[in-house]
C-alpha cells in the first residue's frame, strides 16, 4: 500500500466516521469510518517504513587494510609531536 491509497483510505474514513450520518441494519458506518481510517494510517506507516527499509545499505565506511594504514599514519604523527 502506498501512500496515496492510506491518505485516499483516510479521507474516505473521515467522511463515513464524521460527515455521514445515515444507518443501516446491519452496518454501522461510523465503525466502517474509523476502520478505514486505522487501515489508512497503518498503510501510511508501513508505507515509510518499507521504504526506509529498502533504502539501507549496510556497508563499511573504510576498507579494513586502508583502515589500518591510517591508524599507523596516525601514531606515527603522534609519535614526532611528542
Amino acid at each position: 500500500m502506498s501512500i496515496g491509497v492510506g491518505i485516499f483510505l483516510m479521507v474516505v474514513g473521515a467522511i463515513f466516521a464524521f460527515a455521514v450520518r445515515d444507518t443501516w441494519d446491519a452496518v454501522n458506518l461510523q465503525v466502517v469510518g474509523y476502520i478505514l481510517l486505522l487501515a489508512g494510517a497503518a498503510g501510511i506507516v508501513l508505507s515509510f517504513y518499507i521504504t526506509n527499509r529498502r533504502r539501507r545499505v549496510e556497508t563499511d565506511a573504510i576498507d579494513p587494510a586502508i583502515e589500518e594504514e591510517y591508524r599507523v599514519v596516525e601514531q606515527h604523527h603522534r609519535d614526532i609531536k611528542e
